[in-house]
């Protein structure tokens, strides 16, 4: 096996090329990685084993489903690595609302990988912007005070896609109450600043704060910004605590786009696991798409059987980019299904999900999967 197959494999620009040049190099990358994993972990090393699959076993694409994969709350209990601990540059944890959060631990490796697929993805939309300073609302944590929190890190990349100009923050730590909270006058002040400086606009995080400063503004205002058609709103995360008030996509869109003065295909949400690191994001018709350094598969919850295209079930999302520890396959709690032929025209499979995990208990999350999917049926 040659080395530098993951390397080939991240460094390929067109994010969304899906033809059988691009399942080559997916397939060499994870052969590559597969092996990684199989020698520096000797945790996951014992579950191949067991399962009766090694590298030896992964010879055509059409293997690729079969490499071992690991539930994703085994990483909100074990710190499980492929690297020695030395070589671990980051540890990142999941911005769940309550109980056990998963770390992910990154070597450099690992990073610089990341920053790449992401810029190769916006950057396949359209959304890579080096000459044009833009300024930003992030709703989610300041990383310099919760640096280690998925989404803080993911925002302050997708924030770098861009010549910066003005960047706030919106949830800072409040030390009299020990605890994050949203700034929502900061969020206010900055924009009506913005709305002078003439420059495009990005607003990140999850999507609920949005809403609510939507609503706070009108309130006190009742009028709309027009930050032009180069600007964005990138959400991510869910609505958390605020699911009760969750509304549909195409309202959401539509509401915040007149507010903001872009077009509401502008307004692009994305799905990602900490765990995993790959975003899955929204195309212009609003469908999220598997780039090409990743694939997605959907498994019975019940039986845990490779399912066929357009059916609904677990996730099992594979990657070669971690190095540092074995998620290169993971099966996750969510619900979903993946399908070809978005109106868009991209070749990219359509990742549309049915289901996010944590809901419920996830000792529980194949029950309410078999109840999701019998209520479908009926």
């Amino acid at each position: 096996m040659k080395a530098g197959q993951v390397e080939n494999m991240i460094n390929h620009p067109g994010a969304y090329d899906f033809n059988s040049e691009t399942n080559d190099l997916f397939l060499g990358a994870m052969q590559e990685n597969f092996a990684h994993h199989y020698h520096g972990s000797e945790i996951y090393r014992g579950l191949c084993d067991r399962t009766g699959f090694t590298p030896d076993d992964l010879k055509t694409y059409d293997d690729i489903p079969g490499i071992p994969s690991i539930f994703v709350t085994v990483f909100k209990n074990h710190t499980i690595l492929s690297v020695p601990q030395d070589q671990i540059e980051l540890v990142l944890t999941s911005s769940g609302t309550g109980g056990m959060k998963s770390r992910t631990h990154l070597d450099p490796a690992s990073l610089s990988r990341i920053r790449r697929i992401v810029f190769n993805i916006y950057g396949a939309f359209g959304m890579v912007d080096e000459k044009h300073e833009t300024d930003y609302i992030c709703f989610t944590y300041d990383p310099d005070v919760a640096g280690d929190i998925g989404t803080a890190f993911s925002d302050k990349l997708l924030a770098s896609l861009t010549a910066q100009g003005n960047v706030f923050w919106a949830i800072k730590y409040d030390e009299k109450a020990g605890d994050f909270r949203l700034d929502i006058e900061g969020c206010l002040d900055a924009l009506e600043k913005y709305s002078h400086n003439k420059r495009p606009f990005r607003i990140l995080g999850f999507p609920s704060f949005a809403y609510e400063l939507m609503k706070e503004y009108k309130k006190r205002k009742n009028k709309n910004f027009n930050f032009g058609d180069r600007s964005y709103m990138i959400t991510g995360g869910g609505w958390k605590t605020l699911g009760d008030k969750e509304i549909p996509k195409p309202v959401f869109r539509k509401e915040v786009g007149e507010w903001l003065g872009m077009p509401p295909e502008n307004i692009r949400d994305l799905y990602g696991l900490v765990e995993h690191g790959v975003p899955y994001c929204e195309c212009e018709r609003g469908n999220f798409h598997v780039p090409i350094y990743s694939r997605a598969y959907v498994r019975h919850p019940g039986t845990l059987q490779l399912l066929p295209e357009g059916e609904t079930g677990l996730l099992q999302l594979v990657t070669p980019y971690l190095n540092s520890f074995p998620a290169l396959s993971l099966l996750t709690s969510d619900l979903g299904r993946v399908y070809k032929n978005c109106p868009c025209g991209r070749s990219a499979p359509v990742l549309e999900l049915a289901g996010r995990g944590g809901v419920r208990k996830l000792k529980g999350c194949a029950i309410a999967a078999l109840d999701f999917l019998a209520m479908k049926r009926n």
